[in-house]
């Protein structure tokens, strides 16, 4: 397999079905109990900010990204990442990572944040959020909560509870 063989592609309806077959084989049922999920939960992610890498039409890697709100900071969330295992080390998720990162730049979006791990995120430029600033809907490591600023200072607007911005807007006095 050649990377000159991987397509990257914004993220279509059509590739729900693989996207969801890649994150349970990636993350297995547990995935649904986890923090960031439960924040999915909340509305629908950013389909013009989420891309898929493909393999001879085949979807092999995605990044999803949707959009959250904490204190007066808004954000997006980044996850789940997920790539095929054999099609993993080659730089593929890197790859997605980038591409979303330069999609949230370009629609403007002062942060994107996620929960991961710093060796792997940080040399994309994810930082840890300070212990404390926010807090997730279920139990989480804080230490694994990175935040890559686009703005900067962004991330400080972002504190307390993480939650869907649709959940937030939902909520608020018309």
């Amino acid at each position: 397999m050649s990377l000159a063989d991987v397509t990257y592609l914004p993220e279509t309806p059509a590739h729900d079905l693989e996207i969801e077959s890649i994150n349970e084989e990636a993350f297995g049922p547990g995935r649904f109990a986890r923090a960031a999920y439960k924040i999915r939960e909340g509305g629908p992610h950013e389909r013009d900010l989420s891309f898929v890498a493909t393999h001879l039409g085949t979807v092999i890697a995605s990044v999803r990204m949707t959009r959250i709100m904490a204190g007066s900071g808004k954000a997006l969330l980044l996850g789940p990442l997920a790539v095929r295992p054999a099609f993993k080390n080659l730089g593929i998720g890197r790859k997605l990572v980038a591409m979303a990162l330069e999609a949230a730049a370009q629609a403007d979006w002062p942060c994107v944040v996620l929960v991961g791990d710093e060796p792997y995120y940080g040399p994309l430029g994810f930082k840890r959020i300070p212990r404390g600033q926010i807090s997730m809907p279920r139990p989480v490591d804080l230490d694994r909560l990175l935040a890559h600023e686009i703005e900067p200072g962004a991330t400080v607007r972002l504190t307390g509870m993480v939650r869907h911005a649709d959940q937030v807007e939902a909520n608020e006095p018309a």
